[in-house]
């Protein structure tokens, strides 16, 4: 099996056309499996005929873990869904949430603690196991940590790993940075579809 190597890309992307806004085929590059001497290790395949999937070089990802065992990295994924619910984004990007707080553990110790007790705790909450719980439960599991330096650390971390990377500037529509190229006048201004249209004294054309 081949693996994209998930890695979280901060600053500009560079997966659009500048002309035209279209955006290319994902930079994720692939590696053959090797031997993965971490702790855990979180794998899937994104859908197929789905948008990630015509992008990217290939279905399958996976995610190595140093410090988190591959439950506890798993329970993330599952509490970053019930944070920041998005059905358009795949286990892909929630297991980028997982990789960057297992990097925080490594490096903090009383960060590894607070996971693993926050993980812990959720798991007892939910009846046993926060990732098959039901919707309802979870939801309850997290409201009853709400305000917790737990609860606080991984949704803080969730507006950084689920939104600043290519996968998720793909599924929303982000073509990118725009200021480089002089704005966002000719490279996107009022392409919005996802929303409906406003009306034409609402949102005059752009002034050049």
């Amino acid at each position: 099996m081949r693996i994209i190597p998930l890695v979280a890309k901060t600053g500009s992307p560079e997966g659009c056309d500048d002309d035209s806004g279209v955006v290319r085929k994902l930079d994720l590059p692939l590696t053959r499996r090797e031997f993965l001497s971490g702790s855990g290790l979180l794998f899937g395949s994104l859908a197929a005929g789905s948008l990630l999937a015509s992008l990217a070089p290939s279905a399958a990802w996976a995610v190595e873990l140093k410090t988190l065992d591959e439950a506890q990295g798993a329970t993330l994924m599952a509490l970053g869904r019930v944070l920041y619910p998005h059905q358009k984004l795949p286990d892909a990007v929630y297991a980028l949430l997982a990789k960057d707080l297992d990097a925080k553990a490594g490096a903090s110790g009383d960060t590894a603690k607070l996971l693993a007790d926050g993980l812990a705790w959720l798991d007892h909450t939910a009846g046993g196991s926060f990732r098959t719980a039901s919707r309802k439960r979870r939801l309850e599991a997290v409201k009853s940590m709400e305000g917790t330096a737990f609860f606080n650390a991984v949704r803080g971390q969730c507006v950084t790993s689920l939104y600043d990377n290519d996968m998720a500037f793909a599924v929303f529509g982000y073509p990118g940075s725009a200021w480089e190229h002089g704005g966002y006048i000719t490279r996107g201004f009022q392409d919005l579809k996802w929303l409906a249209a406003p009306p034409a004294e609402a949102s005059p054309p752009p002034f050049f």
